[in-house]
């Protein structure tokens, strides 16, 4: 059985269990969201004693989980084997002996992570038909504002539009680091409370004033001083703001306003929806776009792609990334 992630979690909720289950897949979040959920909600803790395995890739074979498989369990209705880092299994394909006639009283979780299952294979076959076959697939960065909102909302917080776009920016779509920094949060908020930019300035450490999202914002409204004071503090904590990081921002900026020129329709809901972005920043995409020419954009595309390379060695003498960053946010502006 092939299906999503909430059908598989509210399953295991319901403890509606199958034999076999493959998750694989690029994104290792929503993988181990599913697997903890097995690991601590099917065997209570006196009954892990006795029916919890737990093996990982590097150190087992097909043929040694096969037998951990094939064992009944102990005072309990279920043993649960769950094998991690499954991709570094060598013979990994041969569980497909044991999927095609297992063990009912045994849940067997296969994580497969950081990349998706040779579907030709007869393993995943196999288990699309008799267990639950999962793919996990990455969050793309533009859409990590929506995840965000929702996950906030899920734990009965809100967030404040620029807050969320900090975070995204900061962190970009890796959910994992995401997923912790909003739980610091909830530890030191009261549930209904809204995360505020100087919330997460003071608990997370990103700057409300100087952030690539500002930045941004200086740029669409070419505001010079205040651009020049955001990469100065750049230049002040180069770790925390790396050159390649904040281009590949830029260009999805840019791109998203080369996009709204484009546009037939520009009224609040299509511009929201063909930028993807939450409709309180479509005033600001107006306005950057009376700043930047189709043409200007065009070309600071180009100069976006030029200092990629630069940033990495390419055609650039002796320039460092400060010297980069001031020669780059020049020419956007100029």
């Amino acid at each position: 059985m092939a299906t999503d992630f909430n059908h598989i979690l509210s399953d295991i909720k319901k403890r509606i269990y199958y034999p076999v289950y493959l998750f694989c897949g690029e994104e290792p979040f929503f993988i181990d969201l599913l697997t903890d959920a097995i690991e601590n909600g099917v065997l209570s803790e006196d009954e892990k004693g006795f029916n919890l395995t737990i093996l990982y890739g590097r150190d087992v074979e097909a043929r040694t989980i096969i037998e951990n498989a094939k064992r009944y369990p102990m005072m309990a209705s279920h043993q649960v084997v769950i094998v991690k880092e499954a991709q570094d299994v060598k013979t990994i394909d041969d569980l497909s002996n044991y999927a095609e006639k297992p063990l009912n009283s045994t849940i067997l979780v296969i994580c497969y992570k950081y990349k998706k299952y040779d579907k030709r294979k007869s393993l995943s076959k196999i288990v699309e038909k008799k267990g639950v076959y999962y793919e996990s697939a990455r969050i793309r960065e533009d859409k990590m504002p929506s995840w965000i909102a929702t996950q906030v909302e899920a734990q009965g917080y809100t967030i404040s539009p620029k807050a969320n776009n900090m975070i995204a920016d900061y962190l970009g779509n890796d959910l994992g680091k995401v997923d912790n920094e909003l739980k610091k949060l909830y530890i030191s908020l009261p549930r209904g409370s809204q995360i505020t930019e100087k919330i997460i300035e003071d608990n997370i450490g990103i700057s409300k004033d100087y952030n690539i999202f500002e930045l941004q914002n200086a740029l669409g409204e070419r505001n010079i001083v205040k651009a020049n004071r955001i990469i100065a503090h750049f230049a002040s904590n180069p770790k925390e703001n790396p050159i390649v990081k904040n281009i590949i921002l830029l260009y999805g900026y840019f791109s998203k306003l080369l996009l709204y020129h484009s546009l037939p329709d520009k009224s609040n809901k299509e511009v929201a929806s063909a930028l993807g972005i939450n409709p309180y920043f479509v005033n600001d995409f107006q306005s950057a776009s009376r700043n930047y020419s189709f043409e200007k954009i065009m070309q600071i595309i180009s100069l976006l792609r030029e200092y990629d390379l630069k940033s990495k060695g390419l055609g650039n003498g002796s320039a460092d990334e400060n010297e980069l960053t001031r020669e780059l946010i020049y020419k956007i502006l100029h």
